[in-house]
């Protein structure tokens, strides 16, 4: 059985700007208005439900709490250079430097801002921080970058 989450319609959205070195046109600072899809695969549990919505809603809002409005620089690059210091974020990559206010940057432990390694980080993430039930054996989350188009990672438990 398959309970999923749609960002969509359940809010869990948030816009970022990013860019993506080496890359012919997003190499360039451009921004996108992502929407979070979560998936998961098991069977119903005791409570009559694989899981409870609430809790994965919770936990997809403060993830994406942290990405809303900021520009987000890939810390694992050998494509990017990265210094940040109490004030500012320092990016540079492929010849061009980037200055921004520190508070307007998330720094990202991937080596790019791909959809494919966001949506890698994120489902990383839910599986560290939520103690999933026995009867979950997958979890999945979608990030679309545009309508249409949507990277999936999925773990299983």
């Amino acid at each position: 059985m398959i309970l999923e989450i749609d960002g969509g319609y359940s809010g869990i959205r948030f816009s970022a700007c990013h860019f993506i070195p080496r890359h012919e046109k997003c190499s360039r600072l451009h921004g996108h208005s992502y929407i979070v899809r979560l998936r998961l695969e098991g069977e119903i549990g005791a409570e009559g439900m694989i899981m409870d919505f609430v809790i994965l809603k919770k936990e997809l809002k403060a993830i994406i709490e942290e990405f809303d409005h900021r520009t987000l620089i890939p810390t694992e690059s050998e494509d990017v250079s990265v210094t940040v210091t109490p004030e500012s974020v320092e990016a540079v990559s492929c010849g061009k430097r980037y200055l921004f206010p520190r508070e307007d940057v998330t720094l990202l432990p991937i080596p790019t801002t791909t959809a494919e390694e966001m949506a890698r980080m994120m489902t990383r993430r839910m599986v560290d921080d939520i103690r999933f039930p026995s009867n979950v054996r997958s979890v999945s989350v979608g990030l679309d970058e545009e309508r249409g188009q949507t990277a999936w990672y999925t773990e299983v438990l």
